[in-house]
């Protein structure tokens, strides 16, 4: 029992930092940097000054915690559903599905790197709106903003894995992904309040990952307390867990249609 769970553990973290170095090889360190740190910034100014512009100067905050919190959707749709499509158009798919290693160990592990990437974003999103947007954290707990990030930035990987599933039977994946991503700029509360949504549109948000994340750290930086936003962070996880689960399922339902097929690289 011990040595099989020593096993997937190695499993688990070898295979996802290999998985994270194998999609970014071709990346630089100057490369990546430019993409971690003024990345979220241009990103973060475009929808602030927007935001700024439409709804007032004292709407700042909104949009600086908003749009710092979303970017970890970058990590969680691009870089999880990459991780688990990559397989598909590098070849390496058949090795996955003939592997005898345990199946769960390795998806899941694929979303490993890109949630830690996902935090780190995040955290430089509100680095830059300190530094230059004046946003104030002195009133936030440091330990219920970090988990908010955490937790935030897993349940948006949960979609992604379910977006890198749906990507082994589509040619074009970053179709499906720019779609979702841009969907969640709207749906998520980053720049839009809930509140003025049509009601089928807040039906919409209330089943995506983000939402109630976005929403916790707005709270949780005005000054409330992790018990406040903990009812908002524990249906953010679980809907999380609800989109590995959904992945996972088709994730094995693709692996035995793809080999009574015969059809490993193109399901």
């Amino acid at each position: 029992m011990i040595k099989k769970l020593s096993l997937n553990l190695r499993l688990f973290f070898e295979g996802a930092l290999l998985s994270y170095i194998a999609l970014f090889h071709w990346l630089r360190p100057a490369q990546y940097l430019a993409t971690k740190v003024w990345g979220p910034l241009v990103y973060m100014l475009f929808f602030v000054f927007l935001g700024k512009f439409a709804t007032g100067q004292d709407n700042t905050s909104f949009y600086v915690i908003g749009n710092a919190i979303q970017s970890v959707a970058l990590s969680g749709i691009y870089g999880v559903s990459m991780s688990i499509d990559g397989d598909r158009w590098d070849g390496t798919l058949p090795y996955l599905f003939g592997a005898p290693a345990n199946r769960m160990t390795v998806f899941v592990g694929r979303s490993f790197m890109h949630i830690i990437d996902g935090v780190l974003g995040a955290v430089i999103g509100l680095t830059w709106g300190v530094l230059l947007l004046g946003l104030d954290l002195s009133h936030s707990d440091p330990f219920a903003l970090g988990l908010t990030i955490l937790i935030t930035t897993f349940s948006t990987s949960g979609l992604g894995l379910l977006l890198g599933c749906l990507g082994l039977i589509t040619r074009n994946v970053m179709f499906v992904n720019n779609t979702v991503f841009f969907l969640l700029l709207v749906f998520s509360g980053a720049n839009v309040e809930i509140q003025t949504l049509p009601a089928w549109a807040q039906v919409i948000s209330q089943a995506l990952p983000l939402t109630r994340g976005i929403a916790a750290a707005r709270q949780i930086i005005a000054g409330e307390s992790l018990s406040h936003v903990l009812p908002l962070l524990a249906v953010e996880f679980s809907i999380g867990v609800g989109y590995v689960f959904l992945g996972y399922t088709l994730f094995r339902w693709f692996e035995l249609i793809a080999k009574k097929r015969g059809t490993l690289e193109a399901i």
